[in-house]
Order: C-alpha cells, then structure tokens, then sequence
C-alpha cells in the first residue's frame, strides 16, 4: 500500500518540515506545492528528502478563488505523471497536522480501501447560501483597489449565472482523501469543459465545491464516505478556522478525526509537541 499526501502550502516551510517529519513512517509521499509567490529556495531543507517532491507548476494561490483548485489539479497531474500507484491521495495545507499516530492513518487507510472521503451539503437543500457563490459574478483571483464595487456594479446589471454542466451542487470543505482514480476523473471532467473552467474563474470558494459536485455527478459516488476526518474548529460568524492551542489538545484528541487545521507553530509550537508526545513521535 502507499498514499500520497498533498501539501498546499504559503507559509514557514519549518512547519512543513515538521507535518512531513511526523507522518513519515515509509508509507507516505509528499507533494509540496509551494505557492508561486513563495521563494522555492526558503523549502530547501526539504530537497534532499527522497520521498519529497515538489509540484513544477506551480500557482499563484489568491483565498477563496479558482487558484486553489488549480494548485490541486497541478498536484494531481503531476502524481497521475509519475506513474506511481497510490492507494490515497490526501490533501492537507502547511498548517495541518497529524492528530493519529502515522501508523493509525496508514491502517485507517488500508482499511478503507475503495471508499471517498469528503465532507458536502446539498446546495439545494442544506446548504442553500452557497448559491450565491456560482450565481453571482465573483473577481476573487483578481486584486486591483475597487474590486468589490465592480462586483457589485456587475451582479447589478447581469442575471443570475446559470451552472455550465448539468450536474448538482454539493461542497462545504475542502479537504479530501480520494483515490487516485477518482482524483484523476475531476482532473479529466475539468479539463475536458474549458467552458466549466471559465466559469469556475469567477466564482467564489470553489475549492469547497466542485471535487463534491463532479463526484457526486460520477459512477465514484456509491464509494463516498461524508466525511474528511479533519478536526477543524470554525468559529460562528468567521469564514476562517481558529488557530488551534494547546488550550484545544483535550478535545483535539477526542476526536477520530485523522488531521487537525489549523495550526501556527509561531503562536503556539506546544501543541503539536504535546501531539508528537500522543502519538509516538520522536525527534
């Protein structure tokens, strides 16, 4: 068996050393995206980590735009290329980290041979505010000052953007563990309607939406699993998750879940010493 994790990441490559170091028991592969706007040169201390590879085209990542799916998508062509045939892919950030031992991921996974992970709602029935996030003209991976008012300058004088493809919407997070073969059929779906991708361009927070919506539009959707296994603390009223603190390790630990986001080893390194400590990790 072998798994690939896939790493997003913008933010201190120690930290991601670190997250790579603590799951690295031989059962694992990591794919490093480093964000376009990052210096690769400040990741060196990964380079001569034989299972470590980073992603060769790379994106210039803006929050909540299309650019977070291209970095997946560039994640997975590149693993699809190698040749290599993983059991799991798995998409983290640099600021997740492993909650179990890597010994209890790798026998979760092994286990779950043939399943999908990943977390959605309906948009038509549980999740009905997301609407606005593809009916609407959104220019998140633009940034120029007076941005906001043209969107609203524009959703003004337009209807209401009509989805391209005929399938039904699902999201709400965006961390997955899928097979290889199901990632490889979002690639290829993707790919195959530039009309979907010009799309896509003007929405926003596609990344919690369009993995589930094609995949519960596809022949893996008997295989899905409504869950990600990820420990992530959204606060009420925040579109982003809490740092998690050592103050969180109680009920961190609780959980069954298999990563927790996010993490800040700036803010408080404590932590992720106390969760080596849990799971067997030794430096």
């Amino acid at each position: 068996m072998k798994f690939a994790i896939l790493i997003v990441t913008y933010t201190s490559p120690r930290q991601t050393k670190r997250l790579i170091e603590s799951v690295n028991n031989g059962d694992f592969d990591f794919y490093v995206h480093v964000d376009k706007k990052i210096d690769l040169e400040t990741h060196r201390e990964l380079f001569d980590i034989p299972n470590v590879y980073f992603i060769e085209d790379r994106i210039d990542i803006k929050w909540a735009g299309y650019t977070t799916v291209q970095a997946a998508l560039s994640c997975i062509r590149q693993i699809i290329a190698s040749g290599i045939k993983y059991d799991f892919l798995n998409l983290i950030t640099g600021q997740d980290y492993p909650i179990k031992s890597a010994s209890h991921i790798s026998n979760f996974l092994q286990q779950n041979i043939g399943k999908e992970f990943m977390l959605f709602r309906d948009f038509e029935t549980d999740w009905t505010e997301a609407n606005a996030r593809v009916n609407r003209y959104h220019l998140t991976d633009m940034r120029f000052k007076g941005r906001h008012r043209l969107e609203k300058i524009i959703n003004f004088f337009t209807f209401k953007r009509k989805f391209p493809v005929d399938i039904h919407l699902y999201g709400k997070e965006t961390f997955w563990t899928l097979s290889l073969d199901c990632a490889a059929y979002v690639v290829n779906y993707i790919d195959d309607n530039k009309k979907l991708s010009r799309f896509l361009k003007y929405t926003w927070g596609s990344d919690e939406f369009i993995f589930q919506s094609i995949i519960m539009s596809s022949p893996f959707k008997n295989n899905v699993v409504n869950k990600n296994y990820r420990y992530i603390d959204w606060q009420p009223g925040s579109a982003r998750p809490k740092v998690l603190l050592t103050e969180d390790f109680d009920q961190i630990m609780a959980s069954d879940s298999l990563f927790g986001r996010k993490f800040d080893m700036n803010t408080d390194e404590k932590i992720l010493d106390l969760l080596d400590a849990a799971n067997g990790v030794t430096e």
